[in-house]
């Protein structure tokens, strides 16, 4: 990525952009020193590259914090979630995490463990498996069925 497209996305992500246009390494220089000017050129090159991923990281990380006190039923067969790893099966199984939040700091379950053990759950509540509050608690409050799209 060269300077110049550093700086334009740098002018389009800077309040009153519209207002003031690009900035020149020239103008950064003066006014911050060579040093700092292209530790700020480099902060927006990185933050350019990576806006998406960083954005998809801040869902996730939302996503998760909604998850986080979601109580899990103390009668869960860890064994019977067959999507998941053995390992993970006999971690749950040994630590018996009270919410999910906890489950997912143990160590070797994995992100994607934690979306199959919030499928199970939520399968399993059509069958009458698990407590109303977990099923509450569920994006879409338990419900199996499928919307319209």
């Amino acid at each position: 990525m060269g300077y110049d497209a550093v700086v334009q996305a740098g002018q389009i992500a800077r309040p009153g952009a519209a207002e003031s246009g690009p900035v020149s390494r020239e103008t950064l220089t003066a006014e911050l020193g060579a040093e700092l000017a292209t530790a700020v050129i480099e902060q927006v090159e990185i933050a350019t590259k990576y806006a998406g991923y960083i954005g998809k990281q801040v869902e996730d990380v939302e996503r998760a914090a909604h998850f986080e006190h979601l109580k899990l039923p103390a009668d869960l067969d860890y064994a019977a979630v067959k999507a998941l790893s053995f390992e993970v099966r006999q971690k749950l199984g040994r630590y018996r995490p009270e919410t999910l939040g906890q489950a997912s700091r143990i160590s070797g379950v994995t992100p994607a463990a934690i979306s199959l053990l919030l499928v199970h759950l939520k399968k399993g509540r059509a069958k009458g498996f698990g407590s109303a509050e977990a099923a509450a608690a569920l994006p879409d409050g338990g419900s199996t069925e499928r919307t319209a799209a």
